[in-house]
């Protein structure tokens, strides 16, 4: 009962071929075999630990998916016994009752889960709402002597009925259980349709042959038809008759852009011969389609489409592997169309166990099974869905990411292959220690190139992240600002991630020459500026503690003295607490505070605590501060360097200066001085110093 399954995406058959696809389960008493433990191994590809269960086709029951809304429905006895709907974003399944009125062809929930529609027949469409009172009212097709092929809902309150002779849009008024015709486009015969959420837009496939695609796009309260576009056909039969069928076309929303994918077969007679081959037409905003890319498959069979992480999958039955393609890496153009081959080889899905269900027997008496992959029941549907009906199992397909790693051994081509992944960074990090562990300078280009991969797609996120938040401000040209940041394919690894991840682990390293850990270092430093990124300050305090721990300090030197590392106050901080292990530190600190120009306080403390009370001074008086300065401050430092004539010099130079800015040499007393002026009195006597007013 699988044909009772709408289902573009089932396997599509072009040769018999000579590979048998049947596939015995494993029993739970054996021990896996030997070629299927170096699949679980190797296998980039598995099927989510936390499947769909639902009940499996029987005499009873009848399965339906919902591409769109991701939802498969379990249907007893034509809906009367009960209708159970499970999903893979929904916690809790749904379950209602429908009357018997005779075989389901199609069911899917609108947007909500507020009603559900139900084709019984090819001349109309049955509603049902799930909430009140469960009556269920009906809309037949307007157009005379068509035939309704199916439905999408397009919004939470209207449906498109795709008829052999056009479309038919309806608003459902679940309140007043009533349909309204809102806009009908007719057109040439109909002889299939595909439908894709995103948009929403409708393929209809038009003439005899079925090569001509009509795209329509389904807006609120209107249908607008976009340019149709012909599919290439190798060869016309003569009569002309259906070339190009419903499974052979699906839609995949790849990099954010919308693609129109087409399985093209040919028969190979002879190994030197093309195989099969997958063509991706790109259907614009403006609604123009052009064929832009072509997936070589080199390979006869059935095939199977899905689209993982902007990935086009492809399986083959009769090997029973998988194909990964991205269009954005080994592209090899042929004027406007670009051929693309596998970026991964390829392998098998890692084999997945079930367990039966309770009263259930999916194995000989077994308490554990091994599912058998690349089944003839199973049914692939948008994006990365993978159906088994007959064992009543619902999976979507996922990257192992890190089985990935192994399998390519090009480390540039692996990290351009990572940025283009979600949630690779922990993946990619762990790539970047890898290639620093082998501690080689041999490897320093390759090193190199890979920084300046991550850090490139770091400016790219730097520069959108700094445009977001000016639109966010509204200070774009008065524009309003953008409610949502847009979607970035690319992996971002920052500054800090390397830092902690991969730096401050290599540089710890015992058996890493120190030499090579300074030159990854100031490589990464390098990259950060080639693309105008500031690099932080405790990138080069691990550069400086490296080097100390090493007691390296002529090249520390010579990295500070040409400025190659950049300044800051916290590095010249960091080289003052390094004084004692290296005392030219000191002067390279103040000369670098001295160079930023905003850090005058900085020095003058600095001065002071040394006990440089009259360098602090001329310090002070040469940077156009002397009239602002604290006197007890200076005070204070002169007194605890326990040099009396020193005391004497900075209390007098206060003293004129009190007497340039006030006309008088006494002390305010909201500066606090009055300890100091008895310390001078105790020094040098009373007629040495001018009593406070």
């Amino acid at each position: 009962m699988l044909n009772k399954m709408p289902s573009p995406s089932t396997w599509v058959t072009v040769s018999v071929s000579s590979v048998s696809c049947d596939c015995l389960p494993v029993s739970a008493g054996s021990s896996m075999a030997g070629s299927e433990i170096l699949e679980q191994e190797s296998s980039y590809l598995e099927l989510c630990r936390t499947p769909v269960r639902f009940e499996e086709i029987s005499s009873v029951n009848n399965v339906f998916f919902d591409e769109a809304n991701k939802q498969v429905f379990a249907v007893r006895a034509g809906g009367a016994v009960g209708v159970v709907v499970r999903g893979l974003d929904e916690k809790q399944p749904i379950s209602f009752r429908l009357e018997d009125k005779g075989e389901i062809k199609s069911i899917k929930l609108s947007p909500g889960n507020r009603i559900v529609a139900v084709q019984r027949s090819g001349k109309s469409v049955d509603f049902c709402n799930l909430m009140g009172e469960a009556t269920e009212y009906s809309q037949e097709c307007r157009g005379r002597n068509c035939y309704v092929l199916g439905f999408c809902w397009t919004s939470p309150n209207e449906i498109v009925f795709i008829t052999d002779q056009g479309l038919e849009l309806y608003q459902v008024q679940a309140e007043k259980r009533s349909v309204k015709l809102i806009k009908s486009m007719g057109t040439s015969f109909v002889n299939w349709f595909v439908f894709s959420s995103e948009g929403p837009t409708l393929l209809l496939s038009l003439t005899p042959l079925g090569n001509v695609l009509q795209p329509v796009l389904a807006k609120v309260g209107n249908l607008v038809k976009l340019t149709k576009f012909e599919v290439e056909v190798p060869v016309i039969p003569k009569p002309p008759r259906l070339c190009l069928t419903e499974p052979d076309v699906t839609t995949a929303v790849i990099y954010g852009q919308l693609y129109v994918v087409v399985l093209r077969h040919r028969v190979r007679t002879t190994p030197s011969q093309a195989g099969s081959e997958v063509w991706l037409y790109h259907l614009s905003r403006d609604g123009h389609t052009c064929k832009i890319h072509v997936l070589q498959l080199n390979s006869t069979g059935c095939f199977a489409t899905n689209v993982v992480d902007n990935l086009v999958v492809i399986h083959h039955r009769a090997s029973k592997t998988s194909m990964v393609f991205d269009i954005q890496l080994k592209k090899v153009s042929e004027g406007p169309v670009k051929l693309h081959q596998p970026v991964l080889p390829s392998l098998p899905i890692c084999p997945f166990t079930i367990q039966p269900r309770a009263g259930a027997s999916l194995g000989a008496g077994t308490a554990v099974t091994t599912c058998e992959l690349y089944s003839t029941s199973w049914i692939v549907f948008r994006p990365d869905i993978i159906m088994d009906a007959g064992l009543g199992y619902l999976w979507s397909l996922r990257l192992r990411l890190p089985r990935i790693v192994a399998t390519l051994p090009d480390r540039l081509q692996l990290v351009d292959f990572l940025l283009l992944r979600r949630d690779c960074r922990p993946v990619l990090l762990n790539v970047c220690s890898q290639l620093l562990s082998g501690g080689q300078a041999g490897g320093l280009a390759v090193v190199s190139l890979v920084f300046d991969k991550l850090n490139s797609v770091y400016k790219e996120w730097l520069e959108a992240d700094k445009s977001d938040a000016a639109a966010l401000d509204g200070g774009a040209g008065g524009r309003p600002p953008t409610p949502h940041k847009p979607v970035r394919s690319h992996a971002v690894v920052d500054q800090w991630e390397m830092y902690t991840s991969v730096l401050v682990p290599f540089a710890e390293s015992k058996t890493i020459s120190y030499k090579f850990v300074i030159a990854v270092l100031m490589e990464y430093i390098r990259s950060l500026t080639q693309f105008h990124i500031h690099a932080q300050h405790y990138l080069y305090e691990l550069v400086i503690n490296t080097l100390v721990r090493n007691n390296a300090f002529y090249q520390l030197h010579q990295l500070l003295q040409y400025h190659v590392l950049s300044d800051s106050k916290k590095l010249a901080c960091l080289m003052l607490s390094l004084e004692s292990f290296y005392p030219p530190a000191h002067q390279l600190a103040l000369d670098m505070l001295k160079r930023l120009s905003t850090a005058n306080d900085e020095i003058v403390e600095v001065l002071l605590s040394k006990g440089r009370v009259l360098a602090a001074l001329r310090f002070v008086r040469a940077s156009g501060g002397a009239d602002i300065m604290s006197a007890r401050k200076f005070l204070e430092a002169a007194s605890h360097v326990g040099d009396s004539l020193l005391f004497f010099c900075v209390f007098k130079f206060f003293e004129q200066r009190n007497q340039r800015l006030r006309n008088s040499p006494h002390f305010n007393p909201g500066e606090h001085c009055e300890p100091f002026v008895e310390y001078f009195k105790k020094l040098f006597g009373e007629d040495d110093f001018t009593p406070l007013q």
